[in-house]
């Protein structure tokens, strides 16, 4: 009996969404006699392209650390921000107790600039840390940052400052290991085998009528649909104007 493969727009897919699309493909059908339904040679060119496929996997990982060092370094800037605005503040309030906690402050940060949140990457980690090394070595500071309640900002701030540090040193690192990927023609490769095997399943069906190519077609075809459901619904919220690029990917059908 034929079988129908139901197909899925591959290009449409994420990076990360394609890996685990196409392991889940591997994991479903590996659980068949390839050889038994004669597509051992279409299945094995698919799983000789798996350690490229991990390259890219490799890739799209490390271009989500680096958003989440970005995130890091915009959110070390916006408490900076928060705590100059905090200091202003406090000082058009006139409430004249604060005042030399804030004739204090006005010092510290006349030395460092109010300006450091607009700095590249590398200088920015610079001015925080001698911004937050002035603080931890002077007690008259720390304690006038305790007195108008600003402790949490400051130690916001350093964990962010720290957090950014050291992801940033580990991602030049790693990209200094890195080789360059070809997302594009290791996605185009893979794309052609898959295609084959899927022609060769329904063209097989037919020919060998007495096996039994419906279980793992049911199967394959159960996880496709749910690609297929999850990629309809995102062009539905992209065409109603909602910003698709920033949904967490496609999770996989439990």
């Amino acid at each position: 009996m034929k079988v129908s493969i139901i197909r899925v727009r591959l290009s449409h897919l994420r990076n990360s969404e394609y890996c685990m699309f196409v392991s889940q493909l591997v994991a479903i059908f590996s659980k068949f006699n390839a050889e038994l339904l004669h597509l051992k040679k279409t299945f094995d060119r698919i799983l000789a392209l798996m350690p490229e496929l991990d390259k890219v996997r490799a890739q799209d990982q490390d271009s989500e650390f680096s958003n989440l060092i970005h995130q890091l370094d915009v959110l070390r800037g916006q408490i900076f921000n928060a705590l100059v605005k905090q200091v202003k503040n406090l000082g058009n309030s006139g409430l004249k107790s604060f005042t030399p906690q804030l004739e204090v402050l006005n010092r510290l940060l006349d030395k460092h600039g109010r300006d450091i949140s607009g700095d590249g990457q590398n200088a920015k980690t610079k001015r925080l840390n001698d911004f937050l090394s002035d603080i931890t070595a002077s007690p008259e500071i720390t304690a006038a940052i305790a007195a108008l309640h600003l402790t949490l900002f400051v130690d916001e701030l350093r964990t962010a400052n720290t957090e950014f540090a050291s992801k940033y040193i580990l991602r030049t690192e790693t990209e200094a290991e890195a080789e360059t990927v070809d997302t594009d023609a290791i996605r185009s490769e893979m794309n052609e085998a898959i295609t084959t095997f899927f022609d060769a399943f329904e063209l097989y069906s037919l020919e060998y009528d007495e096996l039994d190519y419906a279980t793992p077609a049911a199967k394959i075809n159960e996880q496709t649909s749910y690609y297929k459901t999850e990629l309809k619904a995102r062009d539905t919220r992209r065409k109603n104007g909602k910003n698709t690029n920033s949904e967490d990917p496609i999770t996989p059908k439990a």
